[in-house]
């Protein structure tokens, strides 16, 4: 099957929703169009001349990136400058390139799970909520034949995810009637006469992002012509996403060993501890990329240390004296294990999907960074 970018962009997008990306960040298709066609895909962190070098040697026709290639406002693409000289390639090889930036940061699944996995972190939480998802509940009646059916479409849409449950829903039987008018085509029963039928009240929970879809895979699979539902605004709020995460470790243990445990983790050579390597700990913060704007956030959520990268000497300084240890472990290293989820979570969707799509995870990127 053929595959368009429009359609890795909506599977990009149901794992790192747009709505999630800070107000300042500049995410989605910035090189490229919708319906061009997708054969192979390069994931990687950065978008540089040695990745769009890859990309143009191996024919890929699309680049997905953690980091916007174009982030701020350009006014020129000068091809003797490095910017100007990348986009220009990308647009002479008709490469498309797509960025999840900070919604793939605050999503589930996104850097910062991905950053908590590595280090053995439980019972892990968003360290800040910047969205809280609208619930709804949508209530359908469907024949008793085919409840099963309108179930199964509406849950595998994203229906009935209550905390770590799936495919919650709620049934009662009941009887339903209706009168099939002039220039109907019933299901059931005929025109002109009234019918009695024995239905199912099925109903769930349903994010507002999700509805559209839910409610199209549910008329999709349900049998009448005109299908009777509701959709109702809850007041409870849905799951929370933000940036950051805390979490514990399995047992206490020295910062000295967790340090270790940092660098094995993300296969770095060195970071940077602000704090007494002597003491205990067992609640960990995170943040990939940079976080000192969360050393507050982690203090106030009584975390004992926070994995980040790019903090500043008296913002180290500052978290040390209020009882938070530093571990600066880089922007590159806290960001790059990402690059292989996305990478496994596009080759799935292939898979389900019958796409004819080849995906290669870029690990020839480097710290701008050595230590000499």
């Amino acid at each position: 099957m053929s595959v368009k970018c429009r359609m890795i962009m909506d599977t990009l997008e149901q794992l790192a929703p747009k709505h999630l990306a800070e107000n300042w960040d500049n995410i989605g298709l910035l090189i490229g169009y919708p319906e061009q066609n997708i054969h192979k895909i390069i994931v990687t962190l950065d978008v540089n001349a040695e990745v769009v070098a890859k990309a143009i040697e191996t024919n890929a026709d699309m680049i997905v990136a953690h980091h916007p290639l174009i982030f701020k406002g350009i006014t020129n693409i000068r091809t003797d400058l490095p910017q100007g000289n990348i986009l220009s390639s990308l647009i002479k090889a008709g490469i498309a390139v797509y960025a999840a930036h900070t919604n793939l940061d605050s999503t589930n699944g996104g850097v910062n799970d991905v950053l908590s996995q590595k280090l053995s972190l439980q019972d892990v939480k968003p360290l800040t909520t910047v969205y809280q998802e609208r619930l709804h509940k949508l209530v359908v009646f469907v024949p008793g034949t085919h409840v099963e059916q309108v179930r199964a479409a509406m849950t595998e849409a994203g229906a009935g995810h209550i905390g770590n449950y799936s495919h919650c829903t709620f049934q009662i039987q009941g009887t339903g009637t209706f009168l099939p008018l002039a220039g109907t085509n019933p299901f059931i029963g005929e025109q002109g006469k009234l019918e009695y039928v024995d239905e199912c009240r099925l109903e769930t929970i349903v994010p507002a992002t999700l509805s559209h879809r839910v409610i199209n895979a549910m008329l999709a699979a349900h049998p009448y012509e005109e299908v009777a539902y509701d959709e109702y605004l809850l007041l409870t709020g849905g799951a929370g996403f933000g940036l950051g995460r805390i979490g514990r470790l399995p047992n206490p243990m020295r910062l000295e060993d967790f340090i270790r445990q940092v660098k094995t983790a993300l296969k770095v050579n060195y970071v940077k501890v602000a704090g007494s390597t002597n003491n205990e700990i067992t609640r960990v913060a995170v943040c990939g990329g940079s976080g000192a704007s969360l050393i507050k956030h982690a203090i106030a959520a009584k975390a004992d240390v926070l994995v980040t990268g790019d903090v500043k000497y008296h913002e180290a300084q500052q978290a040390v004296a209020e009882g938070l240890a530093i571990i600066d472990a880089g922007h590159f290293a806290t960001e790059q294990p990402v690059v292989e989820c996305v990478a496994n979570y596009l080759a799935e969707a292939a898979v389900k999907n019958s796409w004819k799509l080849d995906i290669i995870a870029n690990n020839t990127n480097q710290d701008v960074f050595s230590i000499f």
